[in-house]
């Protein structure tokens, strides 16, 4: 049996090699097939472009191809603005089952795309606008349930749009200056953040597009209609020549059209005054408050929602009831001006998550048709008065990422803060989660991190003075509002070092370390670093991020770096220059030294000019 073993092994290994390179070959006559058809004689004469049975299109650099570096196979092919005239076949190209991106932009290519579409299992990304292509879609293409960009747009496409509602993750659906018909697709809009329609010949009833798109982006379908739409009244016909009555009757009509529009300005002017008088009032009141400080403000909050205070009948305890007594502090929102503290003991909560500093819950008043979200902090050692100058400056200090409270309680056993509730989780569920259908890739993820950048940018300049870093940063405080816009939650809501009780025991203010405030600025960037770990990598931080950053570290090491990215990015073809960048500014991040740092300012201009190479390189993905 060895013996045969050793004979036949060299056989299988050669049949097994020849298999391989046979299906290799086989690919590339179809790309080259593709080729003939879609440029003809320019591909054959011009010898740079490669597209030939002599070459290989990843080892020789094709013409528009990306290659897998480990795979060595074909990930990406974009031939935007070649002036290529031939017919597409589609067929052909779908051969190489590994292609993630496939773009032909402002080219003058015909044909058809045929059902073979659906052979690009793998493709996220189709970007066929500005040609002469023409015929119905496809069927096939709610096969490719990995598309997250379509773009079909200033072509010549007819019929109906095939039912792409099992596409989950798609987030660009662009398929305007078409002559398509039927219904617009329904997709999932909560999820979509770029979609255009507009000068077709759809009808029926406009879908609900989560008031996330204007009317520009449907316009020019004069058939559409339905809730979402406001569709315009027929031109009326030509006013036959009236009679001398008719015509009387004309001009009292039109007199009293005229009285009706001068009683209706009359209105308009009153209402104005009414708001502008409003408006001064609450100004100077607000100016009166800044003047007399938090205590004032509370008041006047009450005032306005005429709130009395009194003792739940809900409270379970002693300090419940203690606690129903205190104010709630408003702070001037539309969706908790009359909040109380009463409101939120008996409302019906469900526990978010606990943590080291407390526990959030989610909160649901008026029978469910406002959600807040409830942060309760227990054994925080700051006074109430010192608590409650906190988060009025926090208040003054906007950025429209960072979540600002609603309201806040505090006592000397606990203190509460509210929060408009975010239906769409955070960045560590995101991660490392459940998606729920939504996209997650390498565009999406530098966008996280250039904002988040930006935001606490923002903050630490904001706030340098008074030392008031976020103390607890974290991805699981990175949280999605309803357009999937990453915000920071619990800012500010810890004590961090830079503060310190003053010497003076009857004081509630607090003294300022200034080499204190830097070091806890400088925490802020470190766990930043730790988020950009997360997202380059995929992996969660268990427990303690050590853990996370000495494998890191170690892998870096060993100069296998490649290793550390997520293989979700790979495989979708993230360029690894880009992830690397990215590390490297995360690395910088946690540095063990605190001062060898850079601050946040210098990191966000890093990630945004990593940002915009990545869509100068691709812009498109």
């Amino acid at each position: 049996m060895n013996r045969v073993s050793i004979r036949v092994l060299p056989l299988l290994i050669f049949l097994l090699f020849n298999v391989s390179n046979s299906e290799d070959e086989e690919v590339k006559q179809y790309l080259v097939r593709f080729m003939d058809k879609l440029a003809g004689v320019t591909a054959k004469t011009d010898q740079s472009w490669g597209w030939n049975m002599t070459s290989d299109p990843c080892t020789h650099k094709w013409k528009g191809v990306s290659c897998d570096t480990q795979l060595r196979s074909v990930k990406k092919v974009v031939l935007d603005g070649l002036n290529l005239t031939g017919v597409l076949d589609i067929g052909s190209v779908c051969k190489a089952s590994s292609l993630l991106v496939f773009s032909l932009v402002k080219n003058n290519v015909a044909g058809l795309i045929s059902e073979e579409m659906g052979n690009c299992k793998r493709l996220t990304h189709l970007y066929l606008s500005g040609n002469r292509l023409s015929g119905h879609l496809p069927d096939s293409l709610k096969e490719l349930s990995n598309l997250k960009r379509f773009d079909i747009s200033n072509n010549n496409f007819s019929g109906k749009v095939p039912d792409l509602s099992r596409i989950s993750k798609l987030i660009t659906f662009y398929a305007q200056n078409n002559q398509l018909s039927g219904e617009i697709p329904k997709l999932d809009f909560s999820n979509l953040m770029q979609f255009n329609v507009s000068n077709n010949n759809f009808s029926g009833p406009l879908p609900d597009v989560k008031g996330r798109f204007s009317a520009e982006s449907w316009s020019g379908n004069p058939e559409l209609g339905g809730e979402f739409i406001s569709k315009e009244f027929p031109p009326s016909a030509a006013a036959a020549p009236l009679s001398p009555r008719k015509s009387k009757d004309s001009s009292r009509r039109l007199l009293l059209i005229y009285f009706g529009y001068a009683v209706l300005g009359l209105i308009i002017l009153l209402v104005v005054a009414f708001i502008l008088i409003s408006k001064k009032k609450l100004k100077e009141a607000e100016a009166d408050v800044a003047k007399k400080g938090v205590n004032a403000y509370t008041s006047s909050t009450y005032d306005v929602c005429k709130i009395t205070e009194h003792k739940s009948e809900y409270s379970a305890s002693y300090e419940e009831s203690r606690a129903a007594m205190s104010p709630l502090v408003v702070l001037r929102s539309p969706r908790a001006q009359c909040l109380r503290f009463e409101d939120l003991l008996r409302a019906p909560a469900e526990l978010l998550g606990k943590g080291k500093h407390g526990s959030i819950y989610k909160v649901m008043l008026d029978n469910g048709s406002t959600t807040l979200a409830v942060k309760r902090v227990k054994d925080w050692s700051v006074t109430s008065q010192a608590f409650r100058r906190r988060m009025q400056r926090l208040h003054q200090t906007r950025h429209p990422n960072i979540l600002r409270s609603l309201a806040f309680y505090s006592s000397k056993q606990e203190k509460l803060l509210v929060y408009e509730y975010q239906p769409n989780g955070s960045l560590s569920k995101l991660l490392h989660g459940s998606r729920n259908g939504q996209a997650f890739d390498w565009g999406s993820r530098i966008n996280v991190a250039a904002t988040v950048a930006e935001a606490l940018a923002y903050m630490h300049e904001e706030l340098s003075e008074d030392g008031i870093a976020h103390g607890n940063l974290k991805s699981a405080n990175i949280l999605f509002n309803n357009n999937m816009d990453p915000c920071v939650s619990e800012y500010g809501l810890m004590i961090s070092q830079s503060e310190s009780p003053s010497s003076n025991s009857h004081s509630n203010s607090f003294s300022l370390d200034p080499a204190r405030i830097r070091t806890s600025f400088k925490a802020d960037i470190y766990g930043f670093g730790v988020i950009l770990l997360e997202l380059v990598t995929g992996k969660p931080v268990q427990g303690d991020e050590l853990e996370l950053i000495q494998w890191v570290n170690s892998v870096v090491r060993e100069e296998w770096t490649v290793e550390v990215f997520d293989k979700g990015l790979l495989l979708e073809g993230a360029s690894e220059e880009m992830l690397l960048i990215l590390l490297q500014i995360a690395l910088k991040c946690i540095n063990p030294n605190p001062y060898e740092r850079p601050n946040m300012d210098q990191v966000a201009v890093m990630i945004n000019t990593l940002k915009d190479e990545e869509d100068k390189s691709s812009p498109y993905v």
